[in-house]
């Protein structure tokens, strides 16, 4: 958010200063949420890139607290009710953070994707099947991987193929040169 009720610094303040226009945040992330931002200068092309007509992947790494099994996982996929709505995982992969494969520990780390961007829709899923989300990050939107390097606070400016394919994912071709979009981790 570009205000924050309780005076916060916000992530629009690291940016730098557009000569013209303003930056555009692609998808957000709740308080207790890491990782990816992607900010443009072009209306359209953020508003592609969330809409779910475009089908536009988000992946994050997710540590849960509690038992799962493929039962639950398979739930996961093919959808289940929270709150009156229909949500699924269009895929999740077991993951490799500490504590996975360790028959002892609680927690375990997946690799989830979906499509939407509906407010807290990660945690409410697997809260609906009895575990809690005790880490969430996201990792990627689209083709955009946050980089391992890249620390919390700091952004670096997409250009290229990668921009190039970006706007492809949002069905723009031929916009990359024009567009500016930077990835930026929380």
């Amino acid at each position: 958010s570009r205000d924050d009720e309780r005076g916060r610094a916000n992530v629009f303040q690291r940016l730098p200063r557009l000569q013209r226009g303003r930056w555009i945040n692609i998808g957000r992330l709740d308080i207790n949420t890491s990782g990816l931002l992607l900010f443009t200068n072009d209306g359209e092309l953020a508003n592609r890139l969330m809409h779910p007509r475009y089908h536009v992947d988000r992946e994050y790494a997710v540590r849960v607290f509690g038992a799962v099994d493929e039962e639950m996982l398979t739930r996961l996929r093919e959808g289940v009710d929270v709150d009156g709505e229909l949500m699924r995982f269009d895929d999740i992969v077991a993951g490799d953070g500490p504590g996975h494969g360790d028959a002892e520990s609680a927690n375990r780390w997946y690799y989830c994707v979906l499509q939407s961007g509906k407010n807290r829709e990660v945690r409410r899923l697997w809260e609906s099947q009895g575990v809690q989300v005790s880490r969430l990050t996201r990792v990627r939107f689209g083709n955009v991987m946050l980089p391992t390097d890249l620390r919390p606070g700091r952004s670096v400016e997409l250009g290229g193929e990668m921009l190039n394919e970006l706007c492809r994912l949002a069905q723009m071709p031929g916009v990359a040169a024009k567009k500016s979009a930077r990835p930026r981790r929380r």
